[in-house]
């Protein structure tokens, strides 16, 4: 089942229509990234021309959100992101919903593609996000 159909069918989060409650490991995980990281990630795997599955971004907390293939994750230990998998949860917004504050779907396949962690792993590493990355703080 794709993203976009699991929240057609996910359930609202305190009867609130917009936002829905995503189950994290059926299926699918989620790699949650810093915000900066994850866009430049994502500049990198647009450029390279890599399938992109879904990605949120959550604004509020400075965020972003992949989903990639359950099970397939390798260590992300040397990175600074966090593994959702199983007994996981996600709080996300509905399709009709897109906010500038709350943020909202960067990426939503009408498939079920989603991202290579290899290929995430990779773009989170690129010497260029680094370099970036460093700029910035400066």
């Amino acid at each position: 089942m794709s993203v976009r159909e699991a929240l057609r069918s996910a359930p609202m989060v305190n009867d609130v229509p917009g936002l829905r409650l995503l189950r994290v490991g059926d299926g699918r995980d989620f790699v949650r990234t810093p915000a900066e990281l994850g866009f430049l990630a994502l500049a990198h795997l647009r450029a390279t021309g890599a399938v992109i599955g879904p990605v949120l971004y959550d604004g509020p907390n400075e965020r972003l959100y992949y989903a990639i293939q359950t099970g397939t994750s390798g260590g992300w230990s040397d990175l600074p992101v966090r593994h959702l998998s199983i007994n996981s949860w996600l709080i996300a917004p509905s399709l009709e919903l897109i906010d500038d504050w709350f943020g909202g779907w960067c990426e939503l396949p009408d498939d079920e593609t989603l991202t290579d962690a290899d290929t995430l792993h990779a773009a989170l590493q690129h010497p260029y996000i680094g370099a970036s990355l460093e700029e910035a703080s400066r």
